[in-house]
């Protein structure tokens, strides 16, 4: 059996520079990431080794995206479990750079804008968000030099955002989503899910159970989705929920009951201290259904 490689490691520019530089292809993606991997990530890496000669992660724990009341100090960080996952799953380069390495001037001056978009759901809960994970998600696609570039899709108003901006903004680059990945009791794959305890944890199945039964009713037109999902969720008090929403998936905006077609169905709530998102891609009317939600899908669905 052979033993797995170990990523080379770079912290600097002119780190990642060489080692990209080593490489035997150009044919490179990245996967990036905060750090505290699970096997949401290593799904990740593995479709992306899957389609490309060489993979890149980045471990970055990105101050921007983080609000002054939200969990940045409390942050998991695993470094050395993260490192076992990217050798497990054949990593090449490993880029884990300090914030003064990503951002050498202190706090930027120039950041990369969201929109009316960035506004919207995860954005009005947490301002400034995706104003932040813009700005970093752009200069580690030049840094990295990636042909593409993995994201999950339990990030969905991410994942459109970070579209928009490669074709807004003329990037070279391909944005591949992958399904999200869950847990054998339904509960989506998570850093944070670290946060909850045992009680916690058979609350926040509620999220997944909401949207199991709103894909179950979407044959029956957006309305019965809505209500089929909220059903679940008022049965659970102790989830605190922020919103749920049924919505085109390109323009995030409600969709009305004659609508007909895809659509988001998308969750956020409060389990105990730990906020939680979830979503599911429907297609709204006859013969719709949920689409990949809860099921283990071996392959990744491009989206340039």
């Amino acid at each position: 059996m052979t033993t797995p490689t170990v990523p080379v490691v770079a912290h600097t520019r002119d780190e990642l520079k060489a080692a990209r530089e080593a490489l035997p292809s150009r044919d490179v993606a990245v996967v990036m990431t905060m750090g505290a991997l699970h096997d949401g990530h290593a799904r990740l890496i593995r479709a992306a080794r899957q389609r490309h000669d060489h993979v890149v992660v980045t471990i970055f724990l990105n101050p921007l995206q983080f609000g002054p009341k939200e969990d940045l100090s409390r942050y998991p960080r695993t470094f050395d479990a993260d490192m076992e996952i990217c050798t497990d799953a054949g990593v090449d380069v490993v880029f884990a750079p300090t914030p003064d390495v990503v951002y050498p001037d202190g706090d930027p001056g120039v950041r990369v804008s969201a929109g009316p978009l960035g506004d919207l759901l995860e954005g009005k809960a947490r301002p400034g968000h995706f104003d932040g994970v813009l700005t970093v998600v752009g200069k580690l696609l030049h840094l990295t030099a990636a042909r593409s570039a993995y994201f999950g899709q339990k990030d969905a108003q991410q994942m459109l955002l970070i579209r928009r901006m490669v074709r807004d903004l003329d990037f070279p680059v391909d944005v591949v989503s992958v399904p999200t990945v869950r847990e054998a009791d339904g509960l989506a794959m998570s850093s944070r899910n670290t946060y909850l305890t045992a009680s916690d944890r058979e609350v926040a199945l509620c999220l997944s159970r909401a949207l199991r039964a709103g894909g179950e009713a979407a044959v029956f037109g957006p309305s019965a989705v809505r209500r089929a999902a909220r059903e679940v969720l008022v049965e659970e008090p102790l989830a605190l929920v922020d919103y749920l929403v049924l919505v085109h998936p390109e323009t995030l905006a409600d969709v009305p009951e004659w609508y007909r077609g895809e659509a988001l169905l998308a969750v956020a709530a409060k389990i105990g201290t730990t906020r939680l998102i979830d979503n599911t891609p429907l297609v709204v009317g006859p013969g719709g259904g949920a689409i990949d939600v809860f099921t283990d899908v071996p392959h990744a669905r491009a989206d340039v």
